[in-house]
C-alpha cells in the first residue's frame, strides 16, 4: 500500500504544471535567449504557478494550452507574472505580453532610444500636425484635474534620432477595441478596472508594428522554432501543443488581471495612414 502511494505521488508529481516545466527544463533553456538565466527564468515560472491555483487548475486539465504558453513566453525572453502572463480563460492557459513586456521587447533590439505612450485628456494642452511635426506636443498639468480620457498616442525615437510612425487613437476608436474585446464590460475586466492602462496599450500595440523588436529573438528565430517544434513532437507531449508563430506582433495581448482583449478590430491612423 505505501508503495503504490509513493508511487501515485511521483506520477501526481511528474503531471503537474511545475513537473512539466522540470521535464522540459533543458529545452526551455534552448529556446531562452542569451541573456536569460534559465534556472531562474524556471524558477519564476514555477512560482506563479504555486501562487495562483486557478492557473495550476488550468493548467493541469489543459497541458497543451499551457506549455504552448510557457514556449511563446521562452522564445521572447519574458518573465512570466512580470512582463508575461499565464491567463485562465475558461479551461484554457492564454499566454500574453504586457505593454511593458512589448516596449521591454523594442528597447533590447538596441535601435530604440526611448518610447514615450500618455493618455491625453480633455484640460491637456495637445497639438500634432501631421505636415510640420515629426511628434505630438502634450503639456498636461499633472497636479490639477484634468478632465475625462479623450485619446492616447505612442511613439518611439531611435537611436539616429529620427522619430517612428506617431499612432494617435481618439476616444471613438479606442472604445471600438475595448467593445471588440471578449468580456471588456465585466467588473473584473481590466477596461473596467484600469482603462488608462488599456489606452496606453491600445496605441503602444499598433506602434509595435513600426518598430524593431528584439534582435536576438530575430536572428535566432530559427534555432527557438526548431526547440519548440521538438518540445511538440516529443512521444509523451500533451496534445496541443504547437510551436509559437514566427510573427507575435499580430498575437493576442493582455496582462494576467486582462483576460478579455485578445481580439483587435483594425483601427484607421488619423490622416488616412496605415
Amino acid at each position: 500500500m505505501a508503495t503504490t502511494t509513493v508511487s501515485n505521488a511521483v506520477a501526481e508529481r511528474d503531471n503537474s504544471p511545475s513537473g512539466l516545466i522540470e521535464q522540459y527544463r533543458k529545452d526551455f533553456a534552448t529556446v531562452l535567449p542569451t541573456h536569460v538565466n534559465p534556472d531562474q527564468w524556471i524558477r519564476l515560472t514555477s512560482g506563479v504557478l504555486r501562487r495562483n491555483t486557478q492557473l495550476a487548475k488550468v493548467a493541469r486539465n489543459n497541458p497543451g494550452s499551457f506549455l504552448s504558453a510557457v514556449l511563446d513566453a521562452a522564445r521572447l525572453g519574458l518573465e512570466i507574472g512580470d512582463t508575461y502572463h499565464l491567463v485562465p480563460f475558461g479551461n484554457e492557459v492564454v499566454g500574453i505580453a504586457d505593454y511593458t513586456g512589448l516596449i521591454e521587447l523594442a528597447y533590447r533590439a538596441g535601435e530604440v532610444a526611448a518610447v514615450k505612450v500618455e493618455v491625453v485628456r480633455e484640460r491637456d494642452h495637445f497639438r500634432y500636425d501631421l505636415d510640420t511635426m515629426d511628434r505630438p506636443e502634450h503639456r498636461p498639468d499633472w497636479f490639477t484635474d484634468r478632465g475625462q480620457m479623450i485619446g492616447a498616442y505612442a511613439y518611439a525615437v531611435f537611436k539616429s534620432g529620427v522619430v517612428s510612425q506617431v499612432i494617435i487613437r481618439n476616444k471613438a476608436e479606442i472604445e471600438q477595441v475595448r467593445d471588440f474585446a471578449r468580456g471588456s464590460k465585466s467588473g473584473d475586466s481590466a477596461w473596467v478596472k484600469w482603462p488608462d492602462r488599456m489606452w496606453k496599450k491600445t496605441v503602444l500595440r499598433e506602434l509595435m508594428k513600426f518598430v524593431p523588436t528584439s534582435a536576438e529573438y530575430r536572428l535566432e528565430m530559427a534555432r527557438t522554432t526548431e526547440a519548440a517544434q521538438r518540445v511538440a513532437a516529443a512521444p509523451n507531449m500533451p496534445p496541443g501543443v504547437s510551436a509559437p508563430q514566427d510573427d507575435f506582433i499580430d498575437g493576442d495581448f493582455v496582462s494576467v488581471d486582462e483576460p478579455d482583449d485578445t481580439d483587435w478590430p483594425p483601427v484607421p491612423t488619423p490622416g488616412g495612414e496605415q
